[in-house]
């Protein structure tokens, strides 16, 4: 969705001297109030204003205790505010969002923390919200999304993101699982939204985030602009719930991953330094989706956390031109986004680009192939930096600066994680030897894990075997201590960063009348690295249908029923699958075919 907003939020000295900017910007109908503000700093802010890095690094390995209460908003982001009022941090905005299409968004940290206490203040009053409630926010890449992120966590509001992707059952299923009291959505899912909100009890209330109005819902812009800029930032315990995520599983509906207030934001203090490797200049740019944990980590709390400027561009669908042409013109400094987007990139010519700020480049979310690696640094000049993390823990083991890079492999435990590899009896198997990656929980497992699956004990339960968090991937460690990914032990597919559960995708294909059973497996791809393939037994009125025209007919079927990343990309008609009594043992034939470990 375009987004013509831009901030005006700016001091009445500032207005006298942009007054011919601010006159140009009224034809973009900015959802921005075009007043000035008040420079609110609360006293007992300014009076520690420092941000104590070196503590919460200390927190982070585990060497000093959590505090008992902490909030982003209030313990991070309003000290930014301060400090960078002071002139001790560089000049950079705290958010810099473009959509390539001329419209631009710089917000500083005193402007973001005026903006939040507006926002928090329409979802106390207008919108009813109490802190524990729960709030579904699925929004593209807008400024909104940050803004609202930030104004939950200020009311303790639990925020629940997810993907502009999502069909009318996804949300359904979602916001029935999450009994999530408020739905926050842009006029593109307004309707969908609509279609089955009478069947969700605990949808009290339906904020708007749009030009134009809808009935039903509130008008976010129309509240936004009347709304005070005082606002208490409500005091929250550290391990109270701040955020929960959907997550795909091998078998039934995603589960919902809940983390607290402090597991992802000072979990993320030693992954700023060590693997984002910031430094107080830099801008970072991180491509991920807004409904998934990456956006959550990369976007907002590693560089918040240290006063980095997080840059954003809308780009609906990608585009690698026009990524080519924003890493050539702005001075982004650090660059993370999936494999899949690297393998895109170095089919093109890219030294007819000059990226004059770009010093450090990263990836994550499915393995990256070793060759990918060395023709961007062929082609470029720089290193991909390859993490490995989860949604339950966050990041697990990362390639470090100045560390030597083992193309193929996922880099070291990241502190304050003792990563082993373990088989089926818990034990630690030798270096070498695959297994289970597993994470040690004893004597106390590290306050950056998840708190718990919501609603599902048994599954938080299974999570766990003996002392370890056992994360259902396969791999193995090498003598200087680099993990290798080899595959998941359960039937995830994991493609172009997204997590897909085949029983997903076999739930809505047998909704079509053409489908007797199928099975859904990963397929190699040399660009997504893996993608979805659908193994289908057709009904007999349907064999003699024009194949391509009905593989069409049901990946078009799939998108429709379910968020349309994951559909198969790729579809094979067979007379029988394999007779098994798991469905887990017939995928596992399957891909193993597929892959031709048979």
């Amino acid at each position: 969705m375009d987004h013509p907003t831009q901030s005006c939020m700016i001091s009445r000295a500032q207005q006298l001297c942009d007054m011919k900017t601010l006159l140009k910007l009224q034809t973009l109908r900015p959802i921005w109030s075009s007043k000035p503000f008040c420079r609110l700093i609360q006293k007992d802010i300014r009076a520690s204003a420092s941000v104590d890095l070196s503590n919460y690094e200390a927190i982070n390995r585990c060497e000093k205790d959590v505090p008992e209460y902490f909030n982003f908003a209030s313990d991070v982001l309003d000290k930014w505010s301060v400090v960078e009022k002071e002139g001790n941090r560089p000049p950079n905005p705290a958010l810099w969002w473009i959509n390539g299409k001329g419209n631009e968004v710089r917000w500083s940290f005193e402007e973001l923390g005026f903006l939040s206490r507006k926002a928090a203040n329409v979802l106390q009053d207008a919108c009813g919200l109490q802190k524990g409630d729960r709030a579904m926010v699925i929004l593209p890449r807008i400024p909104e999304w940050w803004l609202l992120n930030i104004a939950c966590i200020r009311t303790g509001v639990v925020f629940i993101p997810g993907t502009p992707q999502l069909t009318a059952k996804d949300i359904l299923y979602r916001l029935q699982a999450s009994k999530a009291k408020c739905m926050i959505a842009n006029d593109i899912l307004a309707p969908v939204v609509d279609s089955i909100s009478a069947s969700c009890s605990s949808l009290k209330t339906k904020l708007l985030i749009s030009e134009g109005r809808r009935d039903g819902w509130l008008d976010f812009k129309e509240l936004f602009e009347v709304a005070s800029s005082n606002h208490k930032c409500i005091r929250t315990k550290s391990n109270e719930p701040m955020t929960i995520f959907f997550t795909s599983g091998t078998t039934g509906s995603p589960k919902m991953v809940e983390h607290t207030q402090s597991s992802l934001s000072l979990g993320m203090a030693l992954t700023g330094r060590c693997w984002l490797d910031f430094r107080p200049s830099d801008i970072m740019w991180n491509m991920s989706d807004t409904g998934w944990i990456k956006a959550a980590l990369g976007s907002v709390f590693a560089p918040w956390l240290r006063g980095i400027s997080v840059f954003i561009h809308s780009m609906p669908q990608f585009e690698s031109q026009e990524m080519l042409k924003t890493l050539s013109r702005y001075p982004i400094t650090t660059l993370c986004s999936a494999p899949t987007v690297y393998r895109m990139l170095v089919q093109l010519d890219l030294t007819r680009y000059r990226f004059k700020s770009l010093r450090h480049c990263l990836t994550g979310g499915e393995p990256l192939n070793s060759e990918v690696l060395e023709q961007w640094k062929s082609q470029t000049g720089l290193d991909i930096y390859e993490g490995y993390g989860q949604t339950e823990v966050g990041m697990i083991s990362q390639n470090e600066k100045g560390k030597p890079i083992k193309p193929g492999s996922m880099g070291r435990p990241a502190s304050p994680y003792d990563v082993q590899i373990i088989d089926e009896f818990c034990n630690i198997l030798p270096h070498g030897k695959e297994g289970d990656i597993a994470i040690r929980i004893q004597p106390k497992p590290p306050f950056c894990f998840f708190s718990r699956y919501v609603d599902d004990p048994k599954k938080t339960a299974a999570a766990f075997r003996g002392d370890f968090y056992i994360t259902g991937d396969r791999g193995l460690m090498d003598q200087d201590g680099y993990l290798w990914f080899v595959g998941r032990s359960d039937d995830v597919i994991i493609s172009s960063g997204y997590r897909i559960g085949p029983f997903e995708v076999e739930s809505a294909l047998i909704e079509h009348p053409a489908v007797v059973e199928s099975a859904v497996v990963s397929s190699p791809d040399l660009v997504r690295g893996e993608v979805v393939k659908a193994f289908v037994v057709l009904s007999p009125s349907f064999m003699a249908y024009n194949p391509e025209k009905l593989t069409l007919e049901l990946q078009d079927h799939v998108k429709k029923v379910t968020a349309p990343y994951k559909y198969p990309r790729k579809m094979e008609f067979v007379q029988q699958l394999p007779k098994t009594v798991s469905g887990k043992i017939r995928r596992n034939e399957l891909r193993k075919k597929e892959w031709g470990q048979l």
